[in-house]
């Protein structure tokens, strides 16, 4: 079939996006489900730092891509091997399709799949097919994250989906797949925040607030939190922050220290920069835990006194898919949301078209939105 989406031909092309125009709104093809696949007409995607990287270059990927990780939509079909989903069914998208069968799924770790980090890495799906082509040529197109969801139609692993109950806005149901999925699970399963403890968010977009609801929902008595813009420090506050610091200055973290009894019980860094994760390691109290979900470039380093480390008992740890379980952890977080106690319907800032997604990355790259969805695939 025929599909309307977003294609990254080449990264790196400079900003503003609305000039360059990196991703290109045109025609493909698009194989319908295989074994073990869905088809999905995806009805809200989310844009996400994650695709920007790809954008810029920072985190390189095989293109052509249709990028898009962050989605939900309704099944239209599924192909034979589909154990648990139909026609009709709602779904939201995973960006980590998981095995059930290697080491780390049997563990309890699913976002750790080798072979759903396998696929991901050669935009492939979990079968290590591609569905996606160019009409003219029919070479192929690769999957982002095995989701591919800035385009009409996607077909996907039905591991990378989770069903949900049909009277849930899709538009709100997307933002789990990624923003409420990473950030809250951050909070939650990576810091394993509870009542009374003391939390710092250091990096307040789509995915920093939602780690600053995570850590209101879990009782956090004090919540501090950092980013570079003001307006964003203002909103952390109608969430649910305690106390702001706007970062660069030199002495922010001392401030930090001095305001929140010599340091916080758990600094979460959601910002993917050098600078971010040093603030991060640095507010931690001793015996204190500090998780970053941020994916910074390749290439970014950590340096830590190793002294430091030892004498102080402090504990740095990476969470992914914010150390989910997606089957177990996107209706509980969904079920968090319904009861008032996640709002994270506050995270959406705004609706675009899938034509107007170049101009959706621009303001996300200038901070202009928390998360912007494309609902029109127009």
């Amino acid at each position: 079939m025929q599909i309307r989406a977003a294609v990254l031909e080449t990264s790196g092309l400079a900003a503003p996006y609305a000039a360059s125009k990196p991703l290109k709104v045109r025609s493909i093809e698009l194989e319908g489900p295989g074994n073990g696949e869905v088809l999905v007409r995806i009805v809200a995607a989310g844009l996400c730092h994650s695709d920007l990287s790809v954008i810029d270059g920072n985190r390189p990927r095989p293109l052509p891509m249709v990028l898009g990780h962050e989605a939900a939509g309704i099944v239209e079909a599924v192909g034979p091997g589909v154990p648990n989903l139909r026609a009709g069914d709602h779904v939201v998208c995973v960006f980590v399709p998981s095995c059930g069968s290697c080491e780390y799924c049997n563990d309890g770790r699913p976002a750790l799949c080798l072979p759903g980090a396998a696929a991901n890495g050669a935009g492939a799906l979990l079968s290590g097919a591609r569905r996606l082509s160019a009409p003219d040529t029919h070479d192929p197109l690769h999957h982002h994250l095995g989701v591919s969801g800035f385009a009409e139609y996607a077909t996907v692993a039905h591991q990378s989906l989770v069903k949900v109950d049909p009277d849930l806005d899709l538009r709100h149901a997307a933002l789990f797949g990624c923003a409420v999925l990473t950030g809250v699970g951050a909070a939650l399963n990576g810091a394993q925040i509870r009542a009374g403890d003391t939390v710092a968010i250091v990096g307040l977009g789509g995915v920093g607030m939602a780690a600053l609801l995570g850590a209101r929902a879990a009782g956090a008595e004090r919540i501090v939190a950092v980013d570079i813009s003001p307006q964003k420090l203002m909103l952390a506050r109608e969430f649910g922050a305690t106390d702001t610091f706007l970062a660069g200055a030199d002495d922010t973290a001392a401030a930090i220290r001095d305001t929140v009894r010599g340091g916080v019980d758990h600094a979460l860094e959601l910002a993917g920069s050098a600078s971010a994760l040093q603030l991060a390691y640095n507010i931690v109290r001793r015996g204190g835990v500090m998780v970053t979900a941020g994916l910074p470039p390749p290439s970014t380093t950590l340096p830590i006194p190793a002294v430091n480390l030892v004498a102080d008992e402090k504990t740095v740890r990476g969470s992914y898919l914010g150390s989910c379980v997606p089957a177990r952890d996107i209706p509980r977080f969904i079920r968090l949301f319904r009861r008032g106690l996640l709002p994270v319907d506050r995270l959406l800032s705004k609706e675009l078209t899938l034509s107007q997604i170049n101009e959706g990355f621009d303001d996300l790259r200038e901070g202009k939105v928390l998360r912007a969805l494309v609902t029109s695939m127009q």
